[in-house]
């Protein structure tokens, strides 16, 4: 198509573009339109495909024109964003060109209409002085196995109740019946609660009462007054003398299974020995110890580096991040974006107060992207067939897998599209990280790495 066009840019990665479509090409367009209305039109009178153009004009002339200006817009607009050199100045996906206004239609004169619309925004990533990265300090030595295997005692646990003459300890289930009392020592209505079950020491009941019952028995009743500190999180609770009656109406305990080889068999039949448990469990305590090092290393260069590049992002694309996570967590209720909406009505809530509360995170989670994508862009990081190879016997040693079951994975045409991204980028960051300054970070428990 005979046009020609000029862009300019606005605030927040918008392009204004304006065309002109050559009056030829217009005017091509409309002896097209006005064709395909002869063919189908069924006017009395004359034959279908027969009839006349003046009487076309007549009958349809404003539908002729509007027709045209719309094919020559769409026209032009789909041979300009179709050409490879115009990638950059494509519109996002989520944002569709908007006509500023509808231009005259004059097949005397050369055609020219402006849109605006979205762009990914142009980073260009040049500032990496004074960023360092902290790296936290993590060790899998034996107390962390340890704890490891008490989580797997406990998973296998089985639960059995206490002699009565046995009284409440840190650890045991047990259940109550409990109520509040006002300063005469009457119940005060709607505090009584019956049959409530909890772990003691764990904290999960209303009154926080745990070491206040241990030494209980069963059938056991007891008055408790507690004075709650000033600054305690518990608003409800906070410098406030509360008086308790409960009564311990069953003792349960957890029968932990010996660390042996049977529990190990228990756990999976891969393992014949207590210590090929310790030995795999130590092993994907290092996996995951690494991999999880390995997303706070990155989240903290990516931080540093959105503050210190900074970039507007497109109205649009926010818009579209936060309707994206608000479709997915009405997916989550197993409901409908309109019917989760009319839930957080129900509430005293609403769905703008609730993405509004995500724009920040979603915000700093799409700058991350993008300069992920520029830098990838900009280096021209690629892998090769034996990288992915690489990556193939890596993946199956860290999960304790065959290459070939690895391969079986990634089949998928997706699956492995994802793989080659994520090689991509571990590429640019193990290239970012020679030029930036790593330092140890925090000392940390292995539990409490995962709590970041």
């Amino acid at each position: 198509m005979k046009l020609t066009k000029k862009y300019e840019k606005l605030e927040k990665s918008a392009v204004k573009l304006t065309v002109t479509v050559d009056k030829s090409e217009l005017e091509a367009i409309y002896n097209k339109v006005t064709a395909n209305y002869s063919k189908n039109a069924q006017i009395p009178g004359f034959r279908k495909g027969h009839v006349p153009a003046k009487v076309l004009v007549q009958k349809y002339g404003d539908a002729l024109k509007a027709d045209t200006l719309s094919e020559a817009i769409d026209g032009s607009l789909n041979e300009i964003f179709s050409d490879e050199n115009e990638k950059d100045n494509r519109p996002l996906p989520y944002a569709q060109p908007k006509l500023e206004a509808v231009p005259e239609m004059d097949l005397t004169k050369d055609l020219t209409y402006t849109v605006t619309y979205d762009v990914l925004p142009k980073v260009e990533v040049k500032n990496f002085s004074g960023i360092t990265v902290k790296e936290p300090q993590v060790t899998v030595g034996d107390a962390e196995l340890a704890e490891e295997l008490k989580a797997i005692q406990e998973r296998n646990a089985t639960v059995i109740d206490k002699k009565d003459s046995e009284a409440v300890a840190k650890d045991d289930i047990v259940t109550i019946n409990y109520s509040e009392l006002d300063d005469n020592g009457a119940l005060i209505a709607g505090s009584k609660r019956e049959g409530f079950v909890f772990t003691v020491g764990s904290g999960e009941n209303l009154y926080k009462i745990d070491d206040e019952i241990i030494g209980m028995k069963k059938n056991e009743t007891k008055e408790i007054t507690k004075t709650y500190a000033k600054d305690d999180a518990d608003a409800d609770l906070a410098g406030k003398t509360k008086k308790i009656s409960v009564t311990v109406t069953a003792i349960k305990l957890r029968n932990l299974p010996a660390l042996d080889d049977d529990l190990a068999q228990d756990v999976n039949e891969k393992y014949k020995t207590l210590d090929d448990l310790k030995n795999d469990l130590k092993h994907q305590m290092e996996v995951a110890k690494d991999r999880r090092v390995k997303e706070i290393k990155n989240n903290d260069l990516l931080t540093q580096l959105v503050e210190k590049n900074q970039f507007d992002l497109p109205a649009s694309m926010l818009a579209a991040e936060l309707e994206g996570r608000f479709n997915m967590m009405a997916q989550q209720f197993q409901t409908t974006p309109q019917q989760l909406e009319k839930m957080l009505t129900a509430s005293g809530q609403t769905k703008e107060a609730m993405t509004a509360a995500w724009a920040e995170e979603s915000e700093k989670m799409l700058k991350s992207r993008i300069i992920v994508e520029s830098l990838l862009k900009e280096r021209n990081i690629t892998v090769t067939p034996e990288e992915i190879e690489a990556q193939y016997e890596k993946i199956a040693a860290d999960g304790g897998m065959t290459v070939e079951e690895v391969k079986k994975h990634y089949s998928d045409p997706r699956a492995k599209e994802y793989l080659i991204d994520d090689a991509k980028e571990q590429k640019l960051y193990d290239e970012l990280y020679k030029e930036v300054k790593i330092s140890k970070g925090d000392k940390m428990s292995f539990a409490d790495l995962f709590k970041r």
